[in-house]
């Protein structure tokens, strides 16, 4: 009797032993998996064309309230790396100045360039930031040969064919890289711009249409860098047009 007990125990302890190694294993296999396939797939694409020159172009600002929208665009040698490089929305503010720093010694040319609110309320926020996008392309000292458009469409520069990539910040290097440069440089302006309206929170929330952004409307109104195509409070006048009314 003792016999089978001390049987049955050892056939326990076996199929416990068992079940941790499987265990073990089902974790070790998710770990080479991430290691091999998922980590090699996060990594940005180098080129789309290999024997020509590329420029990857993005904006920043578009869905704001106040503010120009600003677009860069950006060549880099086919041998570019940075492993934090991703789309600017998914990088840490600190570590994009540190990418900022490390694209603009690196890219074999770079250009930034902006379309201000009024031009925005002129001809709509789309042609604005295509209209950018073009600036920067032209401000290029080394003409490009092929472009890399983030988003779903774009308005065609000159002869140079392009290639529109939807979510493109995230799958290629240049469009990242421009990414990054058209944020920077976007949200230092709406700091500066912070100091001269401060109630509308631009230091923090760049003129996005944040709680702190929309009470600050409702307090003061809007002002001249407001987009005013926007119908961001349809039933509210101006608050300068109020000032200039009064003045009259």
């Amino acid at each position: 009797m003792a016999d089978l007990v001390f049987q049955r125990t050892i056939l326990k302890n076996n199929s416990s032993t068992a079940a941790v190694d499987n265990y073990f294993a089902l974790i070790l296999n998710k770990v080479i998996h991430y290691f091999i396939f998922d980590e090699r797939n996060n990594l940005l694409k180098a080129f789309h064309h290999f024997h020509l020159r590329e420029a990857g172009c993005d904006e920043a600002g578009r869905g704001c309230y106040a503010g120009p929208v600003f677009a860069a665009a950006v060549i880099l040698p086919k041998d570019f790396h940075h492993p934090l490089l991703n789309d600017s929305k998914q990088v840490a503010p600190e570590i994009r100045i540190e990418l900022r720093t490390f694209i603009e010694a690196h890219a074999l040319d770079y250009a930034v360039e902006q379309v201000s609110n009024e031009e925005i309320d002129e001809i709509n926020i789309l042609k604005a930031s295509f209209k950018a996008m073009h600036l920067a392309i032209a401000k290029l000292k080394n003409k490009p040969e092929f472009l890399l458009i983030d988003g779903h469409m774009f308005y065609k520069y000159k002869r140079i064919p392009h290639q529109c990539v939807i979510k493109g910040d995230g799958i290629y290097a240049s469009i990242a890289a421009a990414s990054i440069l058209a944020k920077t440089y976007r949200d230092e302006y709406m700091r500066r711009l912070h100091y001269e309206f401060p109630h509308y929170g631009w230091f923090n929330n760049k003129g996005y249409g944040t709680a702190e952004h929309r009470r600050g409307i409702e307090s003061h109104g809007l002002c001249p860098y407001h987009r005013k195509s926007f119908n961001i409070l349809s039933n509210q006048l101006d608050i300068f047009a109020n000032e200039q009314t009064i003045t009259e």
